[in-house]
């Protein structure tokens, strides 16, 4: 709902050879916390603590029973080396018992990881979409919905892959590095000091690899998400692509962005898959280590053969989640990069709503309006603008003490030429943005102290670019008022002159509008969309270019009813076609963010001002 200004300053706010705003340098550098990720990442583990106790304890047995295993092992080496063959039996019969609660502890485990997987990502979904219907539109408006979309869609995924697959196996390695080590230090010290020599050449090489996995992981995230960000408005917008033959451009510069994640992508498998290969490197090392002095302590007596045994199979165990942890690292690393870019968006203030006054709590006092209509009588919706002063992108002013009055039920239209600053009048007025100085007030109450769910509620606007919902007619028309009645509804039609229309769809008022009204005409959605301003009975109305998309025949009979609609209410009208608004009560025209001209159309024609000049030129059939 952005005029042309607004979308030049949000051009100017990207950084050189970017698509848009979200792929700012200073949000990448936000995003690079891992610490500060897994705090908040732990926080929606505390929520399924039940689950996480479960995985745990199995995990535990799982691990205890591994532990336990080579030692069982050993001693049967032993006993059959002894020639104790008739304990030999039993000792396999307990190996076989602990086989199969290792086995049955690891199908839970697997069973309570994907519960605890399912169940955090939902609550992360949920709060991520909280996050986003609350945030401020300007937002919106200056970052990809794409890479939004990527967040909540991509990056979600990820972190749900890796808590059903790399958690459990996470916990499950680092207690069977701690279990085994005790195990290897209680059957042969001397042997586990020189395994000591392994475990910090797997400190050394996984704390530089892995810093260099998170850099290149959170970089194949960013450009993924302007991937999806340049895919979803070639979509939105490809009938515009189609119309210009502009579809190698779009094609080419797709194919640039794709490049790079691909050069990015190839990077980051690359370090993610070096890690198993370095790891069982230094795992073979230690398995050297461990059969040049094994020998030797077996040989001086210090160990028997059942040790060595036990020894070999704790020390690949040892390795084992090791290696596992290293194959799994880049998955860790890729989600804690798409959980890092959705907390920032978690993370980001959102809209505030707040004020202490309730549209329908208070009477206005019926200040006097620009152009003289001032009959001093109370009603609620009168608008006054003070001394306004607003920016997009600050030294980039829009509107340059923007002052003026208008009663409540008088029809006010703001007309100029595009980027005069006649929509941002219209965002400031629905709290979408907050002035940089001056006021704006109805009915004498500044707009930051009545509550903004208030003021939308009083307030129903329609667009230029009409939005439809793919959903059936009739919760289209009731969007604006849910609990209204289908009498009301069918008035509301018949009144914006849509209820013969709607009864020629198939289902009438049932009829699902395919890809949110995609099976009408563009003058068929503007008329449902008018329709559904009717059915909202506001104190406010805003018309943005609203009868644009209709022919002149129907603009005529929505001008008619709309006079009925306008009653009492006051009317907010962002015209161009200069004939539409020829009977308001007030004209202002604006120019670079200025009031240049106030007054009603006859006024203004006398005055041979600016608004003379905007009329002699559509008059003469020319565009403004």
């Amino acid at each position: 709902m952005a005029d042309n200004s607004k979308k030049a300053d949000i051009k100017d706010y990207r950084m050189p050879g970017q698509r848009g705003p979200h792929n700012r340098m200073g949000e990448q550098q936000k995003a690079d916390d891992t610490g500060k990720t897994l705090r908040k990442l732990l926080g929606y583990f505390a929520h399924e603590k039940s689950t996480v106790t479960v995985l745990l304890v199995c995990v535990l047995v799982s691990v205890i029973c591994g532990i336990i295993t080579p030692k069982l092992m050993s001693d049967a080496i032993d006993l059959i080396t002894n020639a104790e063959y008739d304990k030999v039996t039993s000792a396999l019969i307990v190996m076989f018992i602990v086989y199969m609660i290792a086995n049955a502890g690891s199908f839970l485990q697997g069973r309570s990881s994907a519960m605890l997987s399912q169940r955090t990502v939902k609550r992360m979904r949920e709060d991520l979409f909280e996050s986003i219907v609350n945030l401020p539109v300007g937002y919106l408006d200056s970052h990809s919905h794409g890479d939004i979309m990527s967040r909540m869609t991509n990056d979600v995924e990820n972190i749900s892959n890796t808590i059903s697959q790399s958690v459990s196996s996470l916990f499950s390695g680092v207690f069977t590095i701690i279990g085994t080590v005790f195990m290897m230090v209680y059957l042969c010290p001397q042997l586990a000091a020189l395994s000591c020599i392994t475990v910090v050449l797997t400190v050394v090489g996984t704390k530089y690899l892995s810093k260099a996995m998170r850099k290149v992981y959170l970089e194949r995230q960013t450009v993924l998400g302007e991937l999806n960000g340049n895919a979803e408005e070639m979509v939105n917008c490809y009938k515009t692509v189609t119309a210009y033959g502009r579809q190698q451009f779009v094609k080419d510069e797709f194919n640039a962005l794709s490049d790079r994640l691909t050069k990015v992508g190839i990077h980051a498998e690359i370090l993610g898959g070096s890690m198993g290969p370095l790891m069982n490197c230094i795992n073979n090392i230690g398995f050297v280590i461990i059969a040049a002095f094994g020998g030797y302590f077996a040989i001086t007596g210090t160990i028997s053969v059942g040790t060595i045994s036990a020894f070999i199979v704790y020390a690949k165990q040892f390795g084992r989640p090791i290696d596992e942890i290293a194959q799994i690292w880049g998955q860790i690393q890729t989600a804690l990069a798409g959980a890092e870019r959705v907390f920032i968006i978690m993370d980001e203030k959102p809209e505030d709503k707040s004020g202490e006054y309730m549209m329908d709590d208070y009477e206005g006092s019926g200040p006097q309006v620009i152009g003289g209509h001032g009959d001093n009588h109370s009603s609620n919706g009168t608008i006054e603008f003070r001394h306004v002063n607003f920016s997009y992108v600050e030294g980039k002013r829009v509107l340059n003490d923007f002052t003026f009055k208008v009663y409540a039920g008088h029809k006010v239209a703001l007309v100029g030429a595009t980027g005069s600053g006649k929509t941002t009048v219209v965002n400031l007025l629905m709290r979408f943005y907050k002035p940089d100085s001056g006021e704006i007030l109805i009915d004498g109450v500044n707009i930051q102290d009545i509550n903004c769910d208030s003021l939308r509620r009083n307030t129903a606007i329609v667009l230029q670019d009409t939005v439809l919902f793919t959903d059936t007619v009739r919760n289209n028309l009731k969007y604006s008022k849910s609990d209204a009645t289908d009498d009301e509804m069918i008035t509301a039609a018949r009144q914006s002159h849509v209820h013969h229309m709607v009864q020629q769809l198939r289902d009438s008022y049932d009829t699902v509008l395919v890809s949110a009204g995609e099976n009408l005409s563009q003058g068929q959605r503007q008329l449902l969309t008018i329709a559904r301003a009717f059915l909202a009975t506001p104190q406010i109305l805003i018309l943005d270019e609203a009868t644009s998309s209709v022919d002149t025949r129907t603009e005529k009979r929505i001008q008619d009813a709309m006079l009925t609609l306008m009653e009492g209410r006051t009317s907010v009208v962002i015209a161009h076609r200069l004939s539409t608004i020829q009977d308001a009560d007030v004209i202002v025209v604006m120019d670079q963010g200025s009031i240049v001209e106030t007054g009603n159309h006859e006024e203004l024609l006398r005055q041979k001002g600016k608004y003379y000049e905007l009329y002699m030129t559509q008059f003469a059939g020319q565009s403004t």
